[in-house]
């Protein structure tokens, strides 16, 4: 499973440093992360491995549910390959495809276009456009800006802002 499908694991409900060091608290526990393994495991058996401390994510159980259910999503569909959910078509057809998987709206589904821009090097043709605001350059709005500390405190300040704003 590579580092990009780990960030599908993230949930933006919790700081971005305990999200993402998820999926690594994960393959150790696991021996590696493969998303087979993961959608096969027995969902008890696999809620104990999220809940075992130091927890995963602070829902272990709920959270145990939406990553199989994520990497079953991707076996059936994807058999097992995450980047063929992005290896094709335009920016658009991308973005749908994200829309498409267990848990993602709109707004995860943006962002996540953005990171594989912005980070990964994956820019169809139109990914910032359908990235929304998340995909302009230089922005502070989301994950997929995060490159250092900086960029990070960057990021919490938009966020600061944004909710303080939406509080009006």
């Amino acid at each position: 499973m590579t580092n990009i499908h780990s960030r599908l694991c993230c949930d933006q409900q919790i700081p971005m440093e305990k999200a993402f060091s998820g999926p690594k608290v994960l393959a150790d526990r696991m021996g590696g992360l493969d998303v087979h393994r993961i959608a096969e495991a027995d969902p008890e058996a696999f809620a104990t491995i999220m809940a075992t401390p130091p927890a995963v994510h602070r829902f272990p159980g709920s959270m145990a549910k939406r990553v199989q259910a994520l990497s079953q999503f991707v076996v059936e569909t994807y058999d097992g390959d995450v980047t063929r959910i992005w290896a094709d078509g335009d920016g658009a057809a991308v973005l749908k495809r994200l829309k498409a998987l267990p848990g993602f709206g709109e707004q995860k589904a943006k962002i996540f276009l953005a990171l594989l821009g912005k980070q990964f090097g994956v820019t169809p043709e139109g990914w910032r456009a359908a990235a929304g605001h998340y995909g302009d350059e230089g922005s502070r709005r989301s994950v997929a800006d995060v490159r250092d500390q900086a960029s990070l405190l960057e990021v919490r300040d938009f966020k600061k802002a944004a909710k303080a704003a939406a509080k009006k």
